[in-house]
């Protein structure tokens, strides 16, 4: 019996929110293993230098398409090029996400709603379209959804309650699809992150405060490194994972853990 359990050759992953970050390093290591890319974003110079790149690096194919997860329409037609191109789709890693940082009590209707369409609702629309064009048909299927630590416990360090509403959702939703989809060989998965660097980030996180609060609330004492979370999305995108699904997987440094 075959022991390469991390072969995702000729496989084909979307991965939305793929223009930077954990994105970008999520599909990167798919595509390390073999595995072609679907990069989505709404910032299509970006997706496309993301692409460039990891054709180049890894020898795969890596298509480009600018999409807004929260327009169904949209959605729709980015499932359906994908299928017209590659004829399959085996994984969906749902990452595009926001996230307004404001106490509570003057968060505005506008940005409660938007945080859970794009972070719920977004998730489900691609996961809808992926299971219905293309994973139930192929009775086949990784779905892993990026939720949050957040989705699991409150915080007191940067307050944003509809976030932590809005990855909640998705860490139940998870759970849901899994137990309608798992008779189609279908696994639905949520990696909920802790603080990981990135450009975007790493300002904030190396601030006295920060570096104060990961001494104390995180057992490691520290926050993630850039490829971090690479392996986990790799295990759970292979047939490694088979018989893994409905599984919430906090990578934290152990602070859900506290």
């Amino acid at each position: 019996m075959s022991k390469d359990f991390f072969d995702l050759k000729g496989q084909v992953a979307i991965v939305t929110g793929c223009s930077t970050g954990l994105g970008v390093q999520m599909a990167q290591a798919l595509a390390n293993q073999g595995c072609n890319i679907v990069a989505v974003a709404r910032r299509q110079n970006l997706l496309e230098k993301v692409c460039e790149d990891i054709k180049k690096e890894y020898g795969v194919e890596a298509l480009p398409i600018k999409c807004d997860i929260t327009d169904t329409s949209e959605v729709e037609k980015t499932v359906d090029t994908v299928l017209e191109k590659f004829g399959r789709i085996d994984i969906l890693i749902n990452n595009a996400g926001t996230g307004a940082v404001a106490p509570a009590e003057d968060i505005t209707d506008e940005q409660l709603f938007n945080e859970l369409e794009i972070d719920l609702g977004g998730t489900f629309k691609f996961a809808r379209a992926c299971a219905k064009k293309a994973m139930i048909p192929a009775k086949y299927g990784r779905i892993i959804n990026i939720a949050s630590m957040y989705g699991m416990v409150g915080n007191k360090v940067a307050p944003a309650s509809p976030y932590h509403a809005a990855k909640g959702g998705v860490v139940n939703l998870t759970r849901a699809l899994a137990a309608e989809w798992g008779k189609y060989s279908i696994t639905v998965n949520a990696i909920c992150p802790g603080y990981f660097y990135s450009p975007l980030t790493r300002e904030t996180l190396d601030s006295d405060f920060f570096q104060a609060n990961a001494k104390t609330m995180i057992p490691l004492e520290r926050y993630g490194n850039e490829g971090e979370l690479d392996t986990t999305a790799i295990f759970l995108s292979s047939k490694a994972s088979t018989y893994v699904t409905g599984v919430i997987l906090p990578v934290d440094g152990g602070y859900t853990a506290m």
